[in-house]
């Protein structure tokens, strides 16, 4: 009997225990509450298959599903001071940096990679809500701004997947101060004639909302995705009024017209392409190539010209035609 307590059962237990089976074989979908074998989940772009509700996810999955075969490549973003304010409340400032890093294995909220996308390259940023809640810091303000300007140098769409709680309290005014720096990076942008696509997604609040995340040339959300300023708790408990049903939810924004369409993610890739190509005068499915440089002497005045008479002859030309039109509009003809 002892024999068969101390040493046989205890084999037998090792034996069977081996099979060390994961926590996270089934996950629970907070919306509907049905369990979703997490396999399947996957497959499915962590979208419920019962309710259809879309889970938040994070930069990896984001770049798996919108980049020609899962392929990109991440590219460095500046360094800023960890803690410059030296903050403290229940716990550090860097200390929460750390756990955070650990957590996502990511140095800040934003990541930024590029890839091609049906051909067309592309530059991408997606912001992480593990990642304190994917606050706007100068870290992040610092990848934002780079990747435009990696947008530019590579004259490619820059697209934005934003996730945010707003800006972070820890860095007091220098979080502040990157609303108008990653603006100002959207306007460059914009000059450049490139295009800026934004996917706002669950959620997407505070300074994030009253900055870059609002200023893409197309707006897109994610269905039942939270997007606002301040929280419906608290708007509520301002003006004491019972706000409307599904308010400052995707599908709101976009009957009220702050927004261009609501995609599903299934569908999020096709759109994505759709926009980008139509934008760049590509078609979709033809690799990427850079523009052919212009012949460096191909504008450049023949020897031998002189510069003045140039000019003087381009001038006189320029009377004779305007002679010409206008005598042609009082004849009435076209000219």
């Amino acid at each position: 009997m002892n024999w068969l307590t101390n040493f046989a059962r205890p084999k037998v237990k090792a034996f069977f225990s081996k099979r060390n089976t994961p926590d996270n074989l089934w996950v629970n979908c907070t919306n509907c509450g049905s369990m979703v074998f997490h396999r399947d989940l996957i497959a499915q772009q962590f979208v419920c298959p019962s309710c259809q509700f879309h889970m938040r996810i994070g930069p990896t999955e984001r770049f798996k599903a919108i980049f020609d075969g899962g392929l990109y490549e991440t590219f460095d973003l500046p360094d800023v001071l960890p803690d410059p304010l030296k903050f403290k409340d229940e716990k550090k400032y860097a200390d929460r940096i750390k756990e955070s890093r650990s957590k996502t294995s990511q140095t800040d909220a934003v990541v930024s990679a590029t890839g091609t996308l049906d051909g067309l390259g592309i530059v991408m940023a997606v912001q992480n809500f593990k990642f304190m809640g994917g606050s706007l810091g100068m870290a992040a303000g610092e990848a934002l701004i780079r990747s435009a300007e990696v947008a530019i140098q590579k004259r490619a769409p820059f697209i934005l997947f934003t996730a945010a709680g707003g800006a972070r309290m820890q860095e007091g005014i220098l979080s502040l101060m990157q609303m108008p720096r990653t603006t100002i990076a959207v306007q460059i942008l914009h000059e450049a004639k490139l295009p800026y696509i934004v996917v706002l997604t669950d959620p997407t609040t505070g300074g994030v909302t009253a900055s870059y995340a609002m200023l893409g040339d197309v707006q897109i959300a994610e269905p039942g995705a939270l997007i606002g300023f301040a929280g419906p708790r608290v708007i509520e408990q301002t003006i004491r009024e019972k706000l409307p049903e599904g308010f400052q939810r995707s599908e709101y924004l976009l009957e009220h017209g702050m927004l261009d369409m609501v995609v599903h993610r299934h569908d999020l890739r096709k759109t994505l392409s759709h926009i980008t190509h139509l934008l760049m005068d590509r078609s979709p499915g033809k690799s990427d190539t850079p523009p052919r440089a212009l012949d460096p002497g191909a504008h450049k005045i023949p020897s031998g010209v002189d510069r003045n008479n140039l000019q003087a002859d381009h001038s006189i030309d320029s009377e004779i035609s305007k002679e010409e039109e206008q005598r042609a509009r009082l004849a009435g003809q076209t000219p």
